[in-house]
């Protein structure tokens, strides 16, 4: 018979973080730039107070535990207390995504029935258009200074943020439940149907963060000061929001100006030392600082994710004295997966070498595991040779989207054990060294082999002119499919499709090399910072190879 352990038993609730964080951490500071224009300063011990107005204030509204409360904001202070408050009464924060259409929005918030929307200023316009088509939601909360509220209002009724919290008490006593309990809401988009939603617990959340904080993986502690670009509307902004307030790490949120000159200047002049984004936002910061001949004083780490992370982007911030570091995960898995950090033997290798064991997507944390299936659905050793569709399974994947949507994406093993299909293509190195190779939408099967579009976009990121590419399968009379390079060159460079093409030469086998590219001026990017592939397959679609053209 099994003894049980004799020890305490508490839920793990992500209220304990910030009551931890006022005790201990109280002097610590928010910085905001918020859409008032202004750059706002507050510290754990005021926002922890703030945080139990507005829980009053969510009772007063008539908010229940177990309601969607939804949010569609930038990052700011704002949005942290709304993510402490909803989930420590009991409710759940549904953040929404501005870059989705009206028309998603609109199936989101009525899939979800959320009763009450939080939203800034920026996002009035697409407020107005799709309130009088959300009859679920009783108020609409409008995050601004009580003086700034507009006199033309994109809604009947609308509350403000400051004057909610103004009439009620800082004294409130979080309550105490379930730690299984639901806590935070984010939909998914994929490229047809409608977006699927993934419901986190507490437990699931304070895990995820906990582990992120581990040595292998963010490990921020109070010395930092983080400044997560990743937008809270987002993937609860890959944790950051729960494990900067766990160590005490003072947080630095970029709200709306987004631009490689405001993220610079925010960076040197609150001294941020950890940063998070994805791949496009660092593109942009890093070309800013080329063309101007900037440097970093302070930043020392970057974790970046959201897609593929190119050689050359790892380089240049190696260069500059940063340690890029490449998280992989999706929003179902809350999002961390593994985390590409060098060992202490891989930091004796020539760097061009530590370059391209970081663009791999790394190892798993603990908390995660991982298998990869043949199309026929056996499972492939860890060879680093045979490529296969990723499953993982673990205490922060989801084991079912909300509402039972997307069934088929899961399944179960002789064990029982229950497992999640990624979508992506991946090899595994027998340590566990993990490399994405592609999207099984978008990977390229040529001659009855597959090629990496990820491999031939990172190759083509390494040439000086170009700043961002994407490879797309075109329809090939003989060989099924064959790849085409999309390209945006560098401002001011010039490169021709030739010299492109011969740049592959001696750095990929010669049947993997595309067969031609198309310049651009820009990328079709979505409403998580990544390419749309489909959007480009579209605008493509009349390019031929060999008799064939795309569909």
């Amino acid at each position: 018979m099994l003894k049980p352990g004799l020890m305490m038993k508490q839920n793990m609730l992500l209220s304990s973080i910030l009551v931890h964080a006022e005790r201990f951490y109280g002097a610590q500071e928010v910085v905001s730039r918020r859409v008032e224009g202004d750059l706002h300063r507050i510290t754990f011990k005021a926002m922890a107070a703030r945080t139990r107005q507005l829980a009053n204030a969510l009772h007063a509204l008539g908010v229940e535990q177990g309601d969607n409360i939804a949010t569609i904001a930038w990052n700011n202070h704002r949005h942290i207390e709304i993510y402490y408050a909803v989930a420590g009464i009991g409710a759940v924060t549904h953040t929404l995504n501005p870059r989705y259409t009206p028309q998603q929005l609109i199936y989101i918030i009525n899939h979800a029935q959320d009763t009450t929307i939080f939203f800034d200023w920026t996002f009035a316009p697409l407020i107005k258009a799709i309130a009088p088509h959300c009859p679920s939601v009783k108020n609409w909360v409008l995050m601004i200074d009580e003086d700034k509220m507009p006199a033309d209002s994109p809604v009947a009724g609308l509350l403000n943020y400051e004057a909610l919290l103004t009439v009620q008490s800082d004294n409130y006593v979080w309550p105490d439940f379930d730690e299984n309990s639901a806590c935070t809401l984010c939909y998914t988009s994929g490229t047809t149907g409608n977006p699927k939603g993934i419901l986190y617990s507490h437990r699931s959340t304070m895990l995820h963060a906990m582990m992120s904080n581990c040595a292998d993986a963010i490990a921020l502690t109070r010395k930092d000061i983080v400044l997560p670009v990743v937008p809270m509307f987002h993937v609860n902004a890959w944790g950051l929001p729960y494990a900067a307030l766990m160590t005490g790490c003072k947080l630095v949120m970029p709200g709306p100006q987004l631009d490689g000159p405001s993220i610079y200047n925010l960076l040197e002049s609150e001294k941020v030392t950890v940063a998070a984004g994805v791949p496009t936002i660092w593109l942009g910061l890093i070309n800013h600082m080329k063309t101007n001949g900037l440097t970093f004083s302070t930043l020392k780490r970057s974790l970046v994710g959201g897609s593929a992370v190119p050689v050359s982007l790892i380089k240049e911030f190696d260069e500059m004295g940063v340690e890029l570091m490449q998280g992989w995960g999706s929003t179902e898995m809350s999002p961390l997966g593994t985390v590409s950090k060098l060992s202490g033997d891989e930091r004796n290798l020539p760097k061009q070498e530590q370059y391209e064991i970081v663009a791999k997507q790394g190892r798993t944390i603990f908390g995660v595991d991982m298998k990869l299936l043949a199309e026929d659905g056996t499972e492939l050793p860890w060879d680093f040779e045979q490529s296969g569709e990723l499953h993982v399974r673990g205490h922060w994947v989801l084991s079912e989207y909300y509402g039972g949507d997307g069934a088929k994406a899961f399944s179960h093993d002789e064990t029982g054990k229950r497992w999640f299909a990624t979508g992506d293509v991946a090899r595994m190195a027998p340590d566990g060294l993990m490399q994405i190779t592609d999207r099984t939408k978008d990977v390229i099967k040529s001659g009855g082999e597959w090629i990496s579009s990820i491999d031939l976009e990172n190759i083509a990121m390494s040439h000086p002119a170009v700043l961002q590419s994407a490879v797309i399968a075109i329809p090939h009379e003989k060989w099924n499919e064959r790849p085409l390079l999309i390209v945006v060159k560098r401002p001011g460079a010039e490169v021709s499709k030739q010299e492109l093409l011969q740049f592959y030469e001696g750095r990929i086998t010669k049947m993997h090399i595309p067969d031609d590219v198309e310049f651009v001026d820009a990328m079709p990017i979505g409403a998580t910072g990544k390419v749309q592939k489909s959007e480009l397959r579209q605008q493509f679609k009349g390019v031929q190879f060999g008799g064939c053209s795309q569909a």
